[in-house]
């Protein structure tokens, strides 16, 4: 599994890329760009980011959030091609069980499934 290393990155898609809101997590998509070096440097394949933010918890739950989000996101097959998806973890997502985590984000696993072309994210988008 890819994941953005690059702050700019992240800074790029929490800018413009589309958001899925759950209970628990949120998660932002963007289509990864058509430049050729960005595709020389990181391939066709999708990729990821985990954040827990400070705010939220200390470094126990910061952890056991992005590990929780790992998994999440390999249940729902991700990471997806030619998409980059950011992981948002919220207050709740430790404290709820992981079988109610999971059936919160079926409805989001379902829209990122149907992501093979650009558009489908933005339709995404529109019906949440």
């Amino acid at each position: 599994m890819q994941t953005i290393k690059s702050s700019t990155e992240i800074s790029q898609l929490f800018s413009t890329g589309h958001r899925l809101h759950t209970p628990y997590f949120t998660v932002i998509v963007g289509a990864q760009d058509d430049k050729q070096s960005n595709h020389e440097r990181h391939g066709h394949s999708g990729r990821v980011a985990f954040i827990a933010g400070k705010k939220l918890g200390n470094a126990v739950w910061r952890n056991r959030a992005k590990r929780r989000l790992r998994a999440l996101c390999m249940e729902m097959s991700g990471p997806w091609a030619g998409f980059d998806v950011i992981f948002l973890a919220k207050s709740g997502l430790t404290r709820a069980s992981y079988s109610k985590v999971l059936k919160a984000c079926g409805n989001v696993a379902e829209r990122l499934a149907q992501g093979e072309g650009k558009n489908t994210v933005e339709e995404a988008a529109r019906t949440h």
